[in-house]
């Protein structure tokens, strides 16, 4: 009985000493991550390991560009890459093993999954139910402590959320075929909200692969027909990108102009707004603090009675919670807006890296496009016209002449 308690009780202590280096944003992990050393200067800070930090963005550039773990695994496994093991045994001079190349998804998946790449620090990820009890738990995101800036960044945060997004809408190669859709997992009906699957197979030609809506299968589904060809898509895409292109570059200040408009008028009234009522509330809570203290001196002096204070400062103190909760939500809502106006310069710098492109690939269209939305066919014309809207990255969807918005082909004809 006696061992049990000093086993607990030296868990306790062992907890906090953990939780005030957890609380004060130390590393909490006795190892750094694929791609970090210790800093032989200050065990407690983390350094790039620039050798292995250049296998880091690799692994991030290929999921980018449409890979996932599997793949990547197999990329990193024939260009003959050291596999994390493999790459701590030679460099802490141990025994190497046998496979030094046999990357594993796993593996692939942790790298892509872990934000200290941005350069943060995440403490509280895991936790232990009693000290008899070796198993490690996922804790709750929201139980998890993010100190950003602690380290040097390998991985873009722009990036880094990207990818999250990515791996969110998992691409699969289809079963007929080996080819992967070009937008797999960026397409959205507008109707019904489903994805929409890519469609091919062995005995079709690329120019016959399409995109179809999920919810639709031989009309019999509870959605209407909501088709496009990919050859025909891929050409608008680049169409569209040409277009903001030339927006950008023709008048950088209009094209501005024109994002700030369509995205952050509302949004810059509601957070001047914010912002005034933030500045209200931080002098109201401070005249509570002083309005609490004078009715505490009057409780003591008898000024009041007890229970007048004890009615007064119920009140008072439910008043400072709900304004101290509302400043928190506010400045939120703010740092999310002012994070948003900063996204220009994101969006300005995919542009600036792929100017004068001529052909689409998954990089690029994964950088510039977050979501493309395909409504169905309009063929009252005696044309076939399809409304197509792109969600870019960063700055949203920017509004243009229906025309430049809707493809348009002859019903006779037979092609995309």
């Amino acid at each position: 009985m006696f061992n049990d308690f000093y086993a607990r009780d030296t868990s306790k202590k062992i907890r906090a000493v953990m939780r005030a280096k957890g609380n004060a944003g130390e590393h909490l992990c006795s190892n750094p991550p694929y791609g970090y050393v210790k800093d032989p200067n200050d065990k407690k800070k983390w350094i790039v390991d620039e050798e292995a930090a250049e296998v880091v963005k690799r692994i991030f550039d290929l999921c980018v560009a449409g890979k996932g773990p599997m793949q990547i695994a197999k990329a990193l496994t024939a260009g003959k890459v050291l596999t994390v093991k493999a790459y701590y045994a030679k460099r802490d001079g141990k025994p190497m093993p046998e496979n030094l190349y046999q990357w594993d998804p796993k593996s692939v998946a942790g790298i892509l999954e872990r934000p200290e790449y941005t350069g943060c620090t995440v403490n509280f990820k895991t936790y232990s139910k009693s000290h008899k009890l070796k198993k490690r738990l996922q804790n709750a995101p929201e139980n998890h402590r993010i100190f950003p800036d602690t380290q040097p960044a390998i991985i873009n945060e722009k990036v880094w959320e990207r990818v999250q997004e990515l791996r969110a809408n998992k691409r699969r190669p289809a079963k007929q075929a080996e080819r992967q859709g070009l937008f797999s997992g960026l397409l959205y009906c507008a109707d019904c909200g489903s994805k929409l699957h890519f469609a091919t197979g062995k005995n079709m030609t690329p120019e016959q692969d399409c995109y179809r809506c999920a919810r639709y299968k031989s009309n019999t589904g509870d959605c209407t027909m909501h088709f496009i060809r990919e050859e025909t898509l891929k050409r608008f895409v680049l169409r569209r990108i040409f277009d903001v292109t030339a927006m950008f570059f023709e008048d950088i200040m209009s094209f501005q102009k024109a994002v700030y408009e369509q995205r952050f008028e509302e949004a810059e009234k509601a957070a001047k707004k914010r912002k005034r009522e933030i500045t209200q509330a931080e002098k109201r809570i401070a005249e509570l603090d002083r309005i609490f203290k004078r009715i505490y001196e009057d409780d003591i002096s008898g000024a009041i009675s007890h229970e007048r204070f004890l009615k007064l400062s119920a009140e008072y103190e439910a008043e400072q919670k709900e304004l101290t909760e509302k400043v928190k939500t506010d400045r939120e809502m703010v740092n999310a807006y002012e994070q948003d106006k900063a996204d220009f310069d994101s969006f300005a710098a995919v542009i600036r890296k792929y100017v004068g492109i001529t052909e689409l690939t998954p990089t690029i269209v994964n950088e510039f496009v977050k979501k493309i939305i395909v409504h169905a066919p309009d063929k009252s014309s005696g044309h076939r016209r399809q409304k197509i809207q792109i969600i870019w990255n960063f700055v949203g969807e920017l509004k243009q002449d229906e025309d430049k918005q809707t493809i348009e082909r002859q019903r006779k004809s037979r092609t995309a």
